[in-house]
């Protein structure tokens, strides 16, 4: 925290933050919050309804130049941060994540006794939430780390299973490609066996990198989300693949679930950055 707040008291809803004393109130009983965290409660009560910027929290807390995984370590203190607050990363009464940028203090803040901020126009609220369809990381809980590895494994083994099992009734496959004389059997046969060539080790690599828990797969598995985005969603159409064995409304299901696991995998590799 600052100077300028090392003696100040902030209240809002029901919490009383005591700079001086490094203490957390609700309805006056002392909350557990670590220090960090606590710093990072600060930086946002000393400017509400203001955006601060992680590289702002990143100097305040870790200028010494101590090693440490920033990303994560700001995730966590902030998570922890709205567990004491009882908050919510997807519809925030306290704490707002803005996207790309920071973290903003949304709820009316009393300073040492005088009155309380105003509460942040919604509209900014609303656009900041729309920014981004897809989940940040901060909109995730923070589940045991054991389970989202064990979750991640089971992706890659369900998306290995349908690659060998294509690969292992090509014949079939390829008659499957004559009747439906879409394109060129030879082309669709390429396609095929190319794109699993190139997935199966990628599904090895991540399936060993969860088993092995990997700090930096959260970071790896950025660079080759856009590209393997693409390549899953054009194996969610595999499960046509067994037409011999199951029905059309089977395989339709089948693919309906595949084309949104890439985006549920996204979430868990997500999670996995931030679970404890």
């Amino acid at each position: 925290m600052t100077e300028r707040a090392a003696g100040d008291v902030f209240r809002f809803g029901v919490f009383e933050a005591d700079a001086a004393r490094g203490e957390l109130r609700k309805h006056g009983i002392r909350v557990k919050l670590h220090a960090q965290p606590f710093q990072i409660l600060v930086m946002l009560l000393e400017r509400p309804s203001e955006v601060v910027t992680r590289e702002e929290m990143r100097q305040q807390l870790w200028s010494d130049g101590t090693f440490v995984d920033f990303d994560r370590a700001l995730n966590t203190a902030v998570n922890k941060i709205r567990e004491v607050l009882n908050d919510s990363a997807s519809q925030p009464r306290y704490v707002e994540t803005i996207a790309g940028k920071g973290y903003r203090f949304i709820a009316p803040v009393a300073l040492n006794g005088g009155p309380a901020t105003p509460e942040p126009p919604v509209a900014a609220t609303v656009e900041n939430v729309s920014k981004s369809v897809l989940s940040a990381a901060d909109e995730l809980p923070a589940p045991p780390r054991r389970v989202v590895r064990l979750l991640l494994g089971l992706v890659q083994i369900l998306y290995l299973g349908f690659y060998l099992t294509a690969l292992a009734n090509l014949r079939e496959v390829d008659d499957l490609f004559l009747e439906a004389n879409l394109l060129p059997p030879a082309v669709l046969m390429s396609v095929l066996v190319g794109t699993a060539a190139v997935l199966i080790p990628v599904r090895l690599y991540l399936a060993t990198a969860a088993a092995f828990d990997l700090r930096q797969l959260p970071a790896k598995f950025a660079r080759i989300f856009p590209v393997l985005l693409v390549l899953d969603e054009l194996w969610a159409l595999s499960p046509f693949l067994l037409a011999h064995y199951i029905s059309v409304g089977f395989a339709l299901g089948m693919t309906a679930i595949l084309v949104y696991l890439p985006f549920a995998q996204r979430s868990l590799v997500l999670m996995y950055g931030r679970a404890h």
